[in-house]
């Protein structure tokens, strides 16, 4: 918290809060007296016009999240929208980013970074969205809930292969952990000690980032199809992938095995 944010979260008329349980233990910490409004996913689209009826009243509302920068892969959008679209005045008031605290102790090149946000929750279309981000040349940067970070990482492996990574977890918090290593190892790690809290993930660019990416899956298919070996399979597509024989080898018994189904 900046001395300018408890200023402001004491001046303003309204706090939208994504709990308000969550953060009236923050206020209180700062003897903040300020009345409350939830404001969050589920109810966004409802509570949008009711706020914007009280700014254009003349009142302020501060918007405050969970953890993190409010509007940044959280709640918030819609209402900065409307404000804008009704001629309302939105002001920043800068503080905590995971994002920014990430790539500051990292010690991964940050010259360029992509921002991707959260993943989808569903393995399939999460593989879907990484093969999307194979050919990035930037450093990556993700978003994730603890309980899925293992098939995160599981995933992120058989797709990216042994790239390093970084898992950043519970940033500026009593718990903060920094943990380097490559991407089958981070699998290993939190398979045998599952991670808790907010989880920020780095993802270091591939090695020949600017050659046009291999589509692994769709080549094992056309490979087995065919009538190649399992065997003779992997070793093509290792090859031609630069990915580890290991991780093609896991992902065509997969397929092997779809194919009997």
């Amino acid at each position: 918290m900046t001395f300018r944010a408890v200023r402001i979260l004491k001046e303003v008329d309204l706090i939208a809060a994504e709990d308000t349980r969550h953060s009236r233990k923050l206020l209180s910490h700062f003897g903040i007296a300020t009345s409350l409004t939830a404001y969050h996913d589920h109810n966004e689209t409802l509570k949008t016009p009711y706020l914007i009826e009280k700014l254009k009243a003349g009142q302020s509302i501060a918007i405050v999240t969970d953890a993190g920068t409010p509007c940044i892969a959280d709640p918030g959008y819609r209402i900065i929208r409307a404000a804008a679209a009704e001629g309302i005045t939105v002001v920043p008031i800068p503080g905590a980013s995971a994002t920014m605290a990430a790539l500051s102790a990292s010690g991964l090149p940050t010259d360029e970074f992509t921002f991707a946000g959260f993943l989808p929750a569903k393995s399939g279309k999460r593989k879907e969205r990484l093969r999307e981000l194979l050919a990035e040349h930037r450093l990556l940067v993700f978003y994730e809930a603890p309980h899925r970070l293992t098939a995160t990482l599981a995933d992120m492996a058989e797709i990216f292969g042994p790239r390093e990574a970084i898992v950043c977890r519970e940033l500026t918090k009593i718990y903060e952990e920094f943990n380097r290593g490559l991407l089958p190892e981070l699998v290993q790690h939190y398979a045998e000690t599952p991670a808790r809290g907010e989880v920020v993930l780095l993802v270091a660019p591939g090695e020949a980032a600017d050659e046009e990416p291999v589509d692994i899956e769709g080549m094992l298919r056309g490979l087995l199809v065919d009538g190649a070996t399992v065997k003779d399979a992997v070793r093509q597509v290792a090859e031609a992938s630069h990915q580890p024989r290991s991780v093609v080898y896991d992902l065509a018994l997969r397929l092997k095995e779809e194919g009997k189904s």
